[in-house]
């Protein structure tokens, strides 16, 4: 490991092992009559990758501003370190904030927009030369220092953002989506990189993102938030794999709806199509509604031998698209719902629009969700039609 990623390692230390660790109690902030955070409570590991994801005006990047001191709670605390920085400005936190603009001043080589901030504290020019230097080597952009900020592409201005903030050896890194100006390709890379450099150099990442593809390649956990409320605080397999809720469902990868009166004691939705058992447990509704994931939905070709009395349904290929390693096919089951269907390239089904097909998955694979809970989610919970 580097001098530079050992001088930055300071979360979760021998000597302070309380050091990058976040915990926000009962927080709740208003703007006039709206309740943009409402009640939160989060403990934020050190040295852990936590992401805040959600869609806009959920309350994520107030709750991160809260953190960051740009925004004050009415109510509740925040702790860094252990120690609480309510009043405390930002510079007087130890804690520094990536937005999406990057912010670099034109003017500067890249060199000198690292520098800055250790200049306004006034640290000793050979300190901030040989932290200059170790911040640019764990971003890879020393032999970038005498550029300036115009002659680099979005990607290397991004790097130079980090750097800057990383050059001050902070307990907790605070990012504001700051992968939203880059390209796909650049972004997918990106999301590599700061994985990497996250878990080399220890320092608490909370990273804020609508981006659920985003949260669940990089974070150790995921706060999802919904209407300034953790819905859910898990690992990225526990919240895409078991959804708290139909809005988590909804939101993290993409869901099959299926609604109507629970049967069977409450452990299957009789939709009008199909009849979804589940595996889980039962639920005390009367209303349910049943997601099943596209990938876990088997397609073939229906020869019109007879169907199982549950999780199995006939309709009609309406379309195929090619997604590189996967595939994906857009099925009719009546008039009034569709279902999609995704599986790896080599043993995707080869079929054409318009023929008749049937598709079936297993009971493990069922979800059930009041349905109460679904309405709740709004529009994310609806079905593919047509």
């Amino acid at each position: 490991m580097s001098n530079a990623v050992e001088a930055t390692r300071a979360p979760g230390t021998a000597t302070d092992p309380a050091r990058g660790g976040v915990q926000l109690e009962h927080v709740s902030k208003r703007y006039g009559e709206q309740l943009a955070v409402d009640d939160v409570s989060l403990d934020i590991r050190p040295g852990e990758f936590l992401s805040l994801l959600g869609p806009s005006g959920c309350g994520k990047t107030t709750t991160l501003r809260m953190i960051a001191g740009f925004e004050h709670p009415d109510s509740g605390d925040i702790r860094i370190s252990g120690a609480s920085v309510l009043g405390r400005p930002p510079h007087r936190r130890d804690v520094n904030t990536v937005f999406q603009a990057y912010a670099l001043f034109p003017h500067m080589s890249v060199a000198e927009n690292v520098a800055y901030g250790l200049q306004q504290r006034r640290t000793p020019r050979s300190e901030i030369r040989e932290r200059v230097t170790d911040a640019l080597d764990m971003v890879q952009m020393r032999r970038f220092a005498d550029r300036k900020p115009t002659m680099l592409s979005g990607g290397q201005q991004q790097r130079v953002a980090l750097a800057r903030a990383l050059v001050n050896r902070p307990a907790v890194l605070l990012l504001d989506e700051p992968l939203g100006a880059l390209d796909r390709k650049l972004r997918e890379e990106m999301q590599l990189e700061l994985k990497l450099l996250q878990s080399h150099i220890g320092i608490t990442f909370v990273f804020v993102t609508h981006d659920q593809a985003e949260a669940l390649s990089m974070s150790d956990r995921i706060a999802i938030m919904r209407e300034g409320r953790v819905e859910q605080l898990g690992d990225p397999d526990a919240v895409y794999a078991r959804p708290a809720s139909a809005y988590v469902a909804a939101f993290v990868g993409q869901q099959n709806f299926f609604e109507g009166p629970l049967a069977e004691g409450g452990r299957a939705v009789a939709s009008s199509h199909v009849l979804l058992r589940s595996s889980g447990g039962p639920l005390a509704a009367s209303e349910g509604t049943a997601a099943v994931r596209p990938e876990h939905v088997r397609i073939e070709r229906d020869t019109g031998e007879p169907m199982p009395d549950a999780n199995a349904v006939r309709g009609t290929l309406l379309g195929v698209s090619h997604l590189g390693e996967t595939q994906q096919h857009l099925v009719r089951l009546g008039d009034d719902q569709s279902i999609v269907v995704r599986q790896p390239t080599p043993q995707a089904l080869h079929a054409s629009v318009g023929d008749a097909v049937r598709c079936s998955w297993s009971p493990e694979h069922v979800q059930l969700f009041p349905r109460t809970d679904a309405a709740a989610a709004g529009g994310h919970v609806d079905p593919p039609t047509l």
